[in-house]
């Protein structure tokens, strides 16, 4: 296995981990697998991920490293001899990520397998993506749940151009109950409603030295888990996915809601000062300087790592505005998407690897390593969910009637999401109003989707 990093230097000790894989692939555990087939000689698997499944390595080590990816590709590499699996890291720049790929897909060149984020960012490169259809067995597929997300047009007979993977991250809150405390507002009792929610954060920024959020929207990511928190709970789960097939008009009433609503937070008090300018993160909420970090699951970790398993932090979904139709509702959903490229020479190799991948074992063993989302197969292991606050969360889903709320940013052409988070940042710092953001999303949602 190769990874092309700055620190590939200390890396060679990979190539050493395939014997001892390979006793790993001869366990029971691995024995639902089909048989490897024999040696068809020296073969290449390029594999792009934008740092969603796969890690930094620093010694060289993925079971020391903890990354997931890279045991795949280990023990894939074992179970088939003479096949080398490449593993190229991309950062995290969304955009940036997505017009390289393009780039390469256009001139024919690129992976053949690359990872990215369900949804809009999967679907949006149609042109570039195969149907898993024919390569991939319908019993593998059918036991993950969420595949749709991934299909093209969001329609549910569209090409899938995508394997989903993961039961997908969850749009949350998490509040101090200790800073709560201080400032008189009972840690106990969970907010109904938003406007429940800004009464707590205000009187936290009233009654002590701290803030009431702590919140970091320089680059839009906040607004985007609020606005689809807020448009899901006024439209429904099929929110955004309605949007993109044109069944809701992107300048839906419930649109310039939910914005007017982000345009008072970003203007309220509540927040840290420098929250217009600051970047995504959590670094104020874990020094405890505020009450409330709004975000999604993946910081399930760091919360645990800051504060224990015991301490005074936990979490909830986020709360709908007073009145909202659907108030039993969370937001976020499938976020992992493997994809075959049109552009590679080895799509069965390639469709082999995806297979590999998708067994319950080895999502269980995903689930285990991560903890911040549980499994899509339906023979995953819930007890491989460990960390208190996925438990919570995974509580709080099986009470959420009113279903999940796939993401704007999950859903619509790439082009539209860059400008979502451009506009999210305009809106919370009072640059932008919210009915000229609502117009500039139209207007792009019509142009990227009449191409």
């Amino acid at each position: 296995m190769n990874l092309k990093t700055p620190m590939k230097g200390k890396l060679m000790k990979i190539r050493k981990l395939a014997a001892a894989a390979s006793a790993l692939v001869l366990t029971a555990s691995l024995a639902a697998c089909a048989p490897a087939a024999e040696d068809a000689g020296p073969q290449e698997l390029l594999i792009w991920d934008t740092g969603i499944i796969a890690r930094d390595l620093v010694t060289g080590d993925p079971y020391e490293d903890g990354s997931f990816l890279h045991q795949m590709a280990v023990e894939f590499e074992a179970e088939n001899p003479g096949v080398t699996v490449t593993i190229e890291q991309q950062g995290g720049d969304i955009t940036a990520n997505a017009a390289a790929f393009q780039a390469a897909s256009i001139a024919g060149t690129g992976p053949d397998i690359r990872v990215q984020y369900a949804g809009g960012p999967t679907t949006s490169f149609a042109d570039f993506f195969v149907d898993l259809e024919p390569l991939i067995p319908a019993e593998i597929l059918d036991q993950m749940a969420g595949q749709y997300v991934n299909r093209e047009g969001f329609s549910s007979d569209g090409r899938l151009l995508g394997m989903t993977y993961g039961a997908g991250n969850l749009f949350v809150v998490f509040q101090n109950a200790d800073v709560l405390t201080e400032a008189g507002v009972d840690p106990t009792k969970v907010p109904a409603t938003w406007e429940e929610l800004i009464e707590n954060a205000q009187a936290v920024a009233d009654n002590t030295d701290k803030n009431g959020f702590y919140t970091g929207n320089l680059e839009g990511y906040p607004g985007a888990w609020f606005i689809t928190a807020m448009v899901g709970g006024e439209l429904g789960e099929t929110a955004f996915t309605d949007m993109y097939s044109g069944k809701v008009a992107v300048d839906d009433p419930a649109m310039l809601k939910a914005y007017e609503a982000f345009a008072a937070w970003g203007a309220s008090s509540v927040n840290n000062p420098d929250a217009a300018q600051a970047s995504a993160g959590g670094q104020g909420f874990v020094a405890g300087e505020a009450a409330y970090y709004l975000v999604g699951s993946w910081e399930n970790n760091g919360m645990v790592e800051a504060f224990g398993e015991d301490g005074p932090v936990t979490s909830f979904f986020i709360p709908t505005l007073e009145g909202a139709p659907f108030s039993k509702i969370g937001a976020g959903g499938p976020e992992i998407a493997l994809s075959i490229t049109e552009a590679s020479e080895n799509k069965e190799l390639a469709a082999k690897f995806l297979q590999f991948i998708a067994t319950p074992e080895r999502q269980d063993r995903f689930v285990e390593i991560y903890q911040t989302q549980g499994s899509n197969h339906v023979d995953g292991d819930s007890s491989k969910i460990l960390n208190p606050r996925l438990k919570e969360q995974y509580e709080q889903l099986a009470a959420s009637t009113d279903g999940i709320t796939f993401a704007f940013d999950s859903v619509m052409p790439q082009a539209t999401i860059d400008l979502f988070y451009r506009v999210n940042a305009g809106v919370f710092s009072g640059a932008i109003t919210p009915a000229d953001a609502v117009a500039q999303l139209k207007a792009s949602y019509e142009e990227e989707i009449s191409k």
